[in-house]
């Protein structure tokens, strides 16, 4: 059974508290794990959420901000101190570049796995396989920064009463799969699309189009919220969004599932972030971000066609 999650390692802004540790978010996705901005600390959060080195084949930095970075250094001597057995790729702003070969040498190690550097220039496609499209898009932040997001091919699901009724079994399910038609009946006539499920993980920025285009969609979407309502105008000159930005944005997109994160040590009550997101108007599935917890992607039969 595939395993479609979520695991949050840290949910902090630029200083942790107590309770929140630096960022870091794994995705699970059939059986490959994707590292999204591991920030200090990273490799213990690791540990305490039961996410091993082995289960990384990607990491994706938004930028080279402290909190989204640091953690770099000891993942990648840890990738290669337990020696995993698969190659590694790491998206990053080509701006940071210097920063990543720091992190990546900032102390003595021995390397003994693949790690291979695939800097973001542009907005547009990063990577095609065959379970998914990794798209990158340029944010509004002081430095540069870019959000993720993740497409699953669509696919075509076969309706076994239609089949029937046409009297198409066997290996003949088979043959119109692949050639569209058979004896005069379409693909369509015994089959329905099923969408891809869409990820999108936004970081650091302003509202800007670029918000908007990754979250298109989206089946789950992990946005940060560094600020409240009430602090928009401070918000917006550090180049970040508030709880009620980042809701209303998840709502004109048509998000099923949003994820709250990257909250400001000034705030002690995560419940306020969850009362302004439903004052935006988002009436889909919200969590409010806390470390060591898992988000399952929502299931492919509540999705709407």
């Amino acid at each position: 059974m595939s395993i479609r999650e979520l695991v949050v390692l840290g949910t902090a802004s630029q200083v942790p508290t107590r309770h929140r540790n630096h960022n870091g978010y794994l995705l699970r996705w059939d059986g490959e794990g994707i590292l999204f901005d591991p920030g200090e600390g990273t490799q213990r959060q690791m540990l305490r959420a039961g996410v091993a080195a082995h289960d990384i084949n990607r990491i994706c930095v938004t930028h080279f901000h402290g909190d989204h970075s640091l953690g770099l250094a000891g993942v990648i001597q840890r990738i290669n101190l337990d020696q995993v057995p698969h190659p590694v790729t790491a998206h990053y702003p080509a701006s940071g570049q210097q920063y990543f070969e720091r992190l990546r040498y900032a102390t003595a190690y021995r390397e003994s796995v693949e790690l291979t550097e695939a800097p973001v220039a542009a907005d547009g496609i990063l990577v095609e396989t065959a379970a998914y499209t990794l798209h990158a898009h340029r944010l509004s932040h002081p430095v540069e920064s870019y959000g993720y997001r993740l497409v699953e091919p669509d696919r075509r699901r076969m309706l076994p009463d239609r089949l029937a009724e046409h009297g198409i079994s066997g290996p003949d399910v088979g043959r119109i799969q692949r050639e569209g038609s058979l004896g005069g009946v379409g693909l369509d006539e015994v089959s329905e699309r099923r969408r891809g499920q869409r990820f999108a993980f936004i970081m650091d920025t302003r509202l800007c189009d670029g918000v908007y285009t990754l979250a298109e969609g989206c089946d789950l979407l992990v946005i940060e919220s560094t600020f409240l309502d009430e602090d928009e105008r401070l918000a917006t000159d550090h180049g970040h969004l508030t709880a009620g930005q980042a809701a209303r944005v998840a709502r004109e997109a048509g998000v099923r599932h949003l994820v709250l994160t990257h909250f400001s040590q000034r705030y002690g009550d995560p419940d306020v972030f969850a009362t302004q997101a439903r004052a935006a108007g988002f009436e889909g599935e919200l969590t409010i971000a806390q470390d060591l917890i898992s988000v399952p992607v929502p299931s492919r039969h509540q999705q709407q066609q």
